[in-house]
């Protein structure tokens, strides 16, 4: 674990972040006209504490190309989580793109659109999943670039990222995308990668902050059961690998019936449940058993053709 950890703590300066590139340069819906306006700020009021990113009404991708040293022509989008408030750049965005390099692995971390705090909520429920299949489909016009097989783009999320991670393998084919060409390439991942991820947004065991803030504050039946994707697998969803906590505060029903809902369906799927480590920790080293995730992750995406 000793090399996964460099990479984590490298990631301190912002210097080491990438130049943003925008997921909808031809402009997005957003709350506030101005956001789109060239002459204006795009990003103001976000605001960083370990760089954790509010009010992104912008959505952006950062680029990590895989040394061409180790390149393996796989990459992944990462969907940092935050709650549907906001998402943790650092913790669960940029560290895990240098490690996902250290694989030869090209990463390209997404700050997808967040709800606004301010009582509009529930009024950009397919932002976040817009913004993660436009990304793939960008990722995948540009295999050329950076020694990409286009067969071989996953997307991997972490808690609420988790949750758009898991929309995206199940709802890949629902929105279309307005570019004519980006439309003609698939937005669906070919594997997935969820880390303490809420999953369901029905009532029992769903995360209340996340629904909250992405649905609003009642949504339909009908509503939460297409973004529950638990209720969306098909025998086309990817092979998917889920890693969690039994003392996660996201409660462990949310990946185990998302898991039975694979096996239920024959999608490949691996499951690792350690007992404590709680939620949020990403690469960072916690002393204890959880710790060995990103190893397990390693092998995992080392075998088959993901």
């Amino acid at each position: 674990m000793t090399e996964i950890r460099k990479f984590a703590l490298r990631m301190d300066a912002p210097s080491d972040v990438p130049e943003a590139e925008h997921v909808w340069p031809e402009g997005v819906a957003s709350y506030e006209p101005e956001a789109n306006n060239d002459d204006a700020p795009q990003e103001r009021g976000e605001i960083y504490h370990d760089r954790f990113v509010f009010n992104i009404r912008v959505p952006k991708f950062y680029a990590f190309p895989a040394p061409k040293e180790n390149n393996t022509g796989k990459a992944i989008v990462i969907c940092p989580g935050g709650g549907y408030c906001g998402v943790s750049f650092d913790r669960e965005g940029c560290e895990v793109a240098r490690f996902f390099n250290s694989l030869g692995i090209s990463a390209f971390v997404l700050r997808y659109r967040i709800p606004m705090p301010d009582g509009r909520l529930g009024l950009l429920k397919d932002g976040p999943l817009s913004d993660a299949l436009r990304t793939i489909r960008i990722v995948r016009s540009r295999a050329a670039q950076y020694g990409i097989d286009p067969e071989k783009v996953g997307i991997m999320g972490f808690s609420s990222g988790g949750h758009v991670a898991a929309t995206a393998s199940t709802l890949y084919d629902t929105l279309e995308d307005p570019n004519p060409a980006l439309n003609t390439i698939s937005a669906r991942p070919s594997f997935a990668i969820l880390i303490y991820p809420v999953i369901s947004l029905y009532e029992g065991y769903c995360h209340q902050g996340s629904r909250h803030n992405l649905l609003g504050a009642a949504p339909s039946f009908d509503l939460m059961k297409k973004y529950s994707p638990e209720r969306q697998v098909t025998k086309e969803t990817p092979p998917t690998y889920i890693s969690l906590t039994e003392d996660d505060e996201v409660q462990p029903l949310n990946s185990l019936n998302y898991y039975k809902a694979l096996l239920e369906h024959q999608v490949p799927a691996e499951l690792h449940i350690y007992t404590e480590g709680g939620h949020g920790y990403g690469l960072r080293s916690t002393g204890i058993g959880v710790d060995a995730w990103p190893d397990n992750l390693a092998k995992w995406l080392q075998r088959g053709e993901k």
